[in-house]
């Protein structure tokens, strides 16, 4: 997707032309780009009738921070030229998953920190999600027409066109949700489950492929869905919408702080030797690191205009294949010694496998805020087998190379077993410390954030500063739960057992069931409950043998 400022600027005319509506019943410019508009504003008009899905509920930010949390932007240059920042983040905004229709309210989502003069000025009044960036013009008088010379300055914030998301994109979208952090521990969930528990890989990239395709039919079955919550309400009332929200941001919650060990650990075997001393207090290693990482991240936290970050964040598929390239390099080139043994299988710690294998799967959150970005969604289904494919041929290569490298030695990161003298080695580490510092847990936090904030009332100048202590709350909170649970394969797999199967397996069956209802066949209904009841029997036997040993290792 590769619009000109041109190309965009009918989003604000559109909003403009609603105001003149209202000044002079019904007199509206035309020429190309108001056409455009009046299409969408009709298409809005078809949204909001009746028996359209009424969601207004909690949580109203959802849909713009999964988007900036998920998108891969399009390699538009628009921005060159444009000074400001706020002019900069517009062409980042050029998201391949902004649509057209989306009902969600964010307000603030793209304002500076601290409010300008202009927001202070500005009556407050329920306004657009796609009003991402503030307001640069004032309304027009009844009556006075648009000239070019004002089109093309306010082309310069809009957003651009949904649907545009090319087949591509989506896939890069997919494998950048997908192809996260859980690839450093899948060798970790070979000696754990053994060479036979490698086969859960398979089988949970086949179920979550499935129950991704299931969520595509709940958001076709009625007018207005375009977000997991949204199915969520619409399969079990406010009341699911309200605990699908919970569920998804807790889980975004215990990703950022598995970022929080994740950077701790590595740097700490980066420099092992560390320390700081404050009076009679000692920070070693791996509490100095994990300190540090919080201090780095939180400014990026305070950010709300995200979308630089998110535009950074689509490097995320390079930075893990080079993580992987990396991986094979040590072992192929600098020749590692092969460990040939394993275990068939470990029934012991067989459901800590689990955990590990189905976190590597936890994207339907953001499979919706795909399918509604496509320009072709007839091709979700292809788009989704690529990404489920790709990724899990990463996944399997990973654990068959770090398992057969490292053995009964691997780590729950093989990035912790990688010989430090090796240049491939460095690069793997200071790669993965990076991508994760810079964007990724700014994006993942972001989505939580904004929901809490969405509880303070926005008319108020306090809301800016209850803002930044919600953000700042939330990093500490996080650093404090990494340090006081230091295991990260354990908390991967309590997350893997607890959260992901029910993002992943138990609750898009449960939606599909409850919307669809009499147009489910009988062998839809029996494959979803033979899901749900792996779902359930995994998360359990996950949960319990994950907090087992998480309690062992305190004592």
């Amino acid at each position: 997707m590769n619009n000109s400022v041109s190309e965009q600027s009918f989003f604000i005319d559109s909003e403009d032309e609603d105001e003149e509506k209202e000044f002079d019943k019904g007199e509206v410019e035309v020429d190309g780009n108001d056409s455009d508009s009046s299409n969408y504003s009709n298409d809005n008009q078809q949204q909001s009738k009746p028996n359209s899905l009424n969601t207004t509920s909690w949580p109203q930010s959802y849909r713009q921070s999964i988007d900036l949390y998920s998108s891969v932007p399009s390699p538009s240059l628009n921005f060159l030229g444009t000074p400001t920042l706020s002019r900069l983040s517009s062409s980042y905004l050029s998201s391949s998953l902004t649509r057209r229709h989306t009902p969600e309210i964010l307000p603030s989502l793209a304002k500076p920190l601290l409010p300008t003069v202009e927001d202070e000025q500005q009556p407050q009044q329920r306004r657009s999600s796609h009003s991402l960036l503030p307001p640069i013009h004032s309304k027009k008088p009844p009556g006075k027409k648009t000239t070019h010379d004002q089109k093309s300055s306010k082309g310069l914030h809009e957003v651009p066109v949904s649907g545009q998301s090319s087949f591509g994109q989506a896939v890069l979208n997919g494998m950048n949700v997908l192809c996260g952090v859980g690839i450093l521990s899948t060798p970790y969930a070979v000696k754990e489950g053994g060479w036979a528990g490698l086969s859960l890989l398979f089988i949970f990239a086949v179920l979550s492929f499935y129950t991704g395709i299931l969520l595509r039919y709940c958001l076709d079955n009625q007018p207005g869905l375009e977000t997991y919550p949204d199915i969520g309400q619409a399969a079990f009332g406010t009341a699911g919408r309200f605990a699908i929200s919970i569920i998804l941001y807790v889980e975004l919650y215990a990703c950022c702080v598995e970022h929080i060990i994740l950077e701790s650990d590595n740097l700490s075997s980066l420099f092992p030797n560390a320390h700081l001393s404050l009076g009679g207090f000692e920070l070693n290693s791996h509490y100095l690191f994990a300190v540090m990482t919080a201090l780095a991240v939180l400014p990026t936290v305070w950010l709300r205009d995200l979308s630089v970050l998110s535009y950074i964040s689509a490097g995320g598929v390079i930075a893990s294949i080079l993580v992987v390239i990396c991986l094979f390099w040590v072992g192929l080139v600098d020749q590692v010694d092969f460990q040939t043994k394993g275990t068939p299988l470990k029934l012991s710690t067989l459901p800590v496998a689990i955990g590990l294998y189905g976190y590597c799967y936890s994207g339907h959150a953001v499979f919706p805020n795909i399918y509604t970005s496509m320009k072709k969604p007839s091709q979700y289904s292809m788009v989704l087998l690529t990404s489920f494919g790709l990724c899990t041929l990463l996944y399997a290569g990973v654990a068959v190379m770090g398992f057969m490298m490292y053995g009964e030695s691997t780590e729950s990161q093989f990035t912790l077993n990688m010989p430090q003298d090796l240049v491939a080695s460095k690069i793997a580490v200071w790669t993965t410390v990076g991508q994760l510092k810079l964007t990724t847990y700014a994006l993942t936090m972001s989505p939580v954030a904004m929901s809490l904030e969405e509880l303070i009332p926005s008319s108020e100048y306090k809301s800016r500063v209850y803002s930044i202590l919600i953000r700042t709350a939330l990093v500490l909170s996080t650093l404090v739960v990494g340090l006081t649970i230091p295991f990260f394969g354990l908390v991967m797999a309590l997350i893997g057992s607890l959260l992901t199967m029910l993002v992943t397996l138990i609750l898009p069956c449960a939606c599909f069931l409850s919307i669809l209802r009499g147009n489910v066949t009988s062998f839809q209904w029996l494959l979803c409950m033979v899901i749900i009841i792996v779902g359930v029997v995994s998360s359990a036997f996950g949960t319990y043998s994950a907090l087992s040993q998480i309690i062992e290792q305190f004592s």
